[in-house]
């Protein structure tokens, strides 16, 4: 797939038709590659070199990098500001709102700030609660939750006025995301949720963490019985593992998080669990890989970013692209190929 050459960081490339973004995310996913995300932990600094400095270690292997919303309800740089500052030198990022922290006015006020500085991609959450952080003395807000959300962000770009009426000048031009979480019970709910999630705008679903594809194939057959297959683009969770002891304490304290005994075992049994622990990673990136109805996978290795490369080459799964990144193209600047 060949693109024009890529603009100035910071001025879009042209929405093409069926597109609602400018965005190379989008470009990406409608041409029918394979998409790959990975999540950028923001710093606890206003420095900006820090958020580039982490983002760096995706260059080449990534499509887009989501920029979390205080995750687990702890406090870091905002989503917001992460992802004004990618976008200055050409990332793409998704940036992650959550209805925890803010109602409906500043939530409005966030689309059309993120857009005008170039995001292309929003991904809508109702956010943890403010028990499971570092600040369990906050007030949340919850005005909105993420269905509502996506139909607020919806109404923004489609039907080009707030929520009170008022109409926008200019709408904004983006691809709309959603979470889904195929292995937690009721697993027949699952699949009902996210068909109300498409409904209200959802585009894009990144999901929890695989480590069960016997699971996540279930929830996608469910999704190919209520039609959905070709109606949103799905991105699967996965990440590396660094131990037994560490998968067995996501387990029991990351809610929603499903890891089979077999995994742990398999685990325990290694001589250099870590290394184990990609190995898996890159089997299961294979194997989803080939299920239908699946456009991507989205890592997220958290305090292990560095691993994402190992993980992404020994895959295979860009399948020689070069996903665009600051400086791919230098120094010739000539036309550019694939994202």
């Amino acid at each position: 797939m060949i693109f024009e050459d890529e603009p100035v960081p910071g001025y879009p490339l042209p929405i093409l038709p069926g597109h609602t973004s400018p965005g190379r995310f989008e470009r990406v996913l409608r041409a029918g590659q394979f998409a790959v995300t990975a999540e950028l932990a923001p710093p606890d600094s206003a420095d900006p070199d820090e958020v580039y400095r982490r983002a760096r270690i995706f260059d080449g292997h990534v499509d887009a990098i989501n920029a979390t919303d205080g995750s687990g309800a702890n406090c870091h740089m905002s989503s917001l500001a992460v992802c004004a500052l990618l976008t200055r030198v050409g990332y793409a990022p998704v940036m992650q709102i959550s209805c925890r922290d803010k109602n409906r006015i500043a939530i409005q006020g966030d689309i059309l700030g993120g857009a005008a500085m170039g995001v292309c991609n929003m991904l809508c959450l109702t956010g943890d609660g403010v028990q499971a952080g570092d600040h369990p003395q906050a007030l949340p807000v919850f005005d909105l939750d993420s269905i509502s959300l996506l139909q607020t962000a919806r109404t923004l770009r489609d039907q080009q006025h707030f929520l009170s009426g008022r109409k926008l000048s200019f709408a904004p031009r983006v691809l709309l995301g959603a979470a889904a979480n195929p292995f937690a019970p009721p697993l027949e709910f699952r699949a009902q949720r996210l068909a109300k999630k498409v409904a209200a705008g959802a585009q894009f679903i990144q999901t929890q963490f695989c480590y069960d594809v016997p699971l996540l194939r279930a929830w996608l057959d469910q999704l190919e019985a209520l039609d959905l297959l070709d109606r949103v683009f799905v991105l699967v969770g996965v990440g590396p593992l660094r131990s037994a002891k560490a998968a067995e304490w996501i387990r029991g304290h990351v809610p929603g998080v499903h890891i089979p005994d077999a995994v742990i075992r398999r685990l325990a049994g290694a001589s250099d669990q870590a290394q184990e622990g990609r190995r898996l990673c890159i089997e299961l990136v294979q194997e989803i890989r080939t299920l239908r109805g699946v456009h991507g996978v989205h890592l997220m290795a958290y305090r292990q970013e560095e691993s994402v490369a190992e993980i992404i080459e020994r895959s295979g799964v860009l399948q020689g692209r070069i996903p665009w990144h600051p400086g791919r193209d230098q120094p010739t600047n000539q036309t550019k190929v694939a994202s």
